[in-house]
């Protein structure tokens, strides 16, 4: 079984790259399972419902969320749809899910998704703790875990590789939108890497506009972040090999499209 994951991804310019190459790609690749993260997918904060159908529309089974999951207020019209999940250590009550289970090839794949505590504005529950409670939970209803590590520190995406080794398929890390060269199975089988990059402008900072972005370093004044206005888009994630027997994962590769 092939799983390919999609780097988050950055406003239109990221979707229309999406729907141009997945489909085909899917196909070329003999992909069975798609996770896109898009909480940077309507106009680099949030989703809304016409990105969403356009993602699953392209192939994409699951997408995942992060700091931007209330960024559109649309995304509370389709927030308990099953193929979409936020981050399960947000406070209790609220709409939407933090995990789901998909069946693909005849297995039971669960996606789960977390947000860091370390530098991000959002306050939300120990994701240790909180991914650990949902194993206990579903370690009988799944044949492979898929983790969504949405944090900034790259520390804090490290110890969660260390601490999911074993328990889960991979613990894959988004948010930061630069792709890591640190891919690996862990000593105890789990897939890891800190982070998968983002599919947004190539010119850009982390998907944003130069100059704009300059501004707030060398000024220090304030200045509206907008999407850079680069044509040349580049998708970055990866794609895990898992054995269909075992759902191990025997190999995890980086990609760049």
């Amino acid at each position: 079984m092939k799983i390919l994951i999609i780097g988050d991804i950055i406003g239109n310019i990221g979707v229309k790259r999406v729907k141009e190459i997945i489909p085909q790609y899917k196909n070329q690749n003999n992909i069975d399972f798609i996770i896109a993260n898009g909480e940077n997918s309507a106009d680099g904060m949030g989703i809304n419902l016409k990105i969403f159908e356009e993602l699953k529309k392209a192939g994409v089974n699951v997408v995942t969320m992060g700091n931007h999951t209330w960024g559109k207020k649309d995304i509370f019209s389709f927030i308990d749809d099953e193929q979409i999940i936020r981050p399960a250590n947000y406070s209790k009550g609220i709409p939407g899910k933090g995990y789901s289970i998909y069946k693909c090839n005849n297995k039971k794949i669960a996606v789960i998704n977390l947000i860091g505590r370390v530098d991000i504005s959002v306050l939300s529950e120990n994701p240790f703790l909180t991914v650990e409670d949902i194993i206990e939970k579903i370690k009988n209803e799944a044949d492979a875990i898929i983790v969504d590590f949405h944090a900034e520190a790259t520390a804090e995406k490290i110890a969660m590789g260390y601490f999911l080794d074993g328990k889960v398929t991979c613990v894959y890390g988004t948010h930061t939108h630069v792709q890591t060269a640190d891919e690996t199975i862990l000593e105890n089988g789990t897939a890891y890497i800190t982070d998968i990059g983002m599919t947004g402008p190539i010119k850009s900072v982390i998907g944003m506009d130069i100059d704009a972005s300059l501004k707030r370093f060398v000024s220090t004044l304030p200045e509206r972040y907008k999407i850079s206005s680069d044509k040349n888009v580049s998708i970055n994630g990866i794609i895990l090999e898992i054995d269909n027997e075992t759902c191990r994962t025997k190999k995890i590769e980086r990609v760049k499209m």
